[in-house]
């Protein structure tokens, strides 16, 4: 992906993606001078996290709606709608970080509480956003057919970890046997001793980018055009396996990975 070649195509998401890597850079050196905890991590790891799967996110969509790019109206408001709902996001857990508190699942005080449910709604406006994106991929568009079923499954699959988000809201917790925190994994804080149900939901959200690389990968092959999509419909399913696995796991209380 060519970062200049992306501020051409979407100025919009093109500067929030950069917005968020530039507050990654400066997460990293206030990690480094800050010797308080959340759930037992450095409390500025996990806005860390997001800003960096923030930047990804909106960067690949940013490339995505140049294809769709005739629809001006509604590429626009996708743009601007997902740019203010990332930012508030970041902007919520950063703030929350800052304070010394969970940012998600934290209703202690109504401040908190306040927190946590205005980043529930722009969360839900952003799923909402993306389902008309994948409405637009929906339509007639010229492009290789394994790279465009490709950019659907990866639009479908994102919307279901979304909902699987929703689920983990319902629960009142990611850990599944035990309270949020504990020993985890490195950086990605995924327990170790406990189901976590944040693995599936990383799976879900990064098929954005898997399912469509391995689309455009398959439409270089010298396959038919229908070869191509079979493989990447046959990619789709096993990619719903490995998340049905993963939730599984978690819903069972086991870990991914014990260290």
């Amino acid at each position: 992906m060519n970062l200049r070649e992306l501020c051409r195509r979407n100025p919009i998401l093109a500067i929030t993606g950069w917005i968020n890597c530039a507050l990654a850079a400066v997460l990293i050196v206030a990690a480094l001078f800050d010797s308080r905890t959340i759930l037992g991590i450095n409390p500025w790891i996990k806005p860390m996290k997001f800003s960096i799967s923030i930047a990804i996110y909106v960067w690949t969509l940013a490339w995505y709606l140049h294809y769709v790019a005739r629809r001006r109206r509604a590429v626009a408001i996708v743009s601007w709608g997902v740019a203010i709902c990332m930012l508030a996001e970041i902007a919520g857990i950063t703030l929350q970080s800052a304070r010394g508190v969970p940012s998600h699942f934290n209703v202690a005080t109504p401040a908190d509480a306040a927190i946590f449910t205005g980043m529930g709604i722009v969360i839900g406006i952003n799923t909402v956003l993306v389902f008309r994106v994948l409405l637009l991929f929906l339509s007639n568009l010229e492009l290789p057919s394994a790279y465009l079923w490709g950019i659907r499954f990866g639009l479908l699959i994102f919307l279901l970890a979304s909902a699987e988000g929703v689920f983990m809201v319902i629960h009142g917790s990611h850990t599944v046997g035990a309270p949020d925190g504990g020993p985890g994994l490195p950086f990605v804080n995924w327990s170790t001793q406990h189901g976590d149900l944040r693995a599936v939901h990383f799976a879900g959200m990064h098929a954005l980018q898997l399912l469509p690389l391995a689309g455009y990968w398959l439409g270089r092959t010298q396959l038919s055009q229908r070869a191509q999509t079979s493989w990447v419909a046959a990619f789709l399913f096993l990619y719903l396996g490995v998340m049905a696995w993963l939730f599984g796991m978690a819903w069972q209380g086991r870990p991914l990975l014990t260290v």
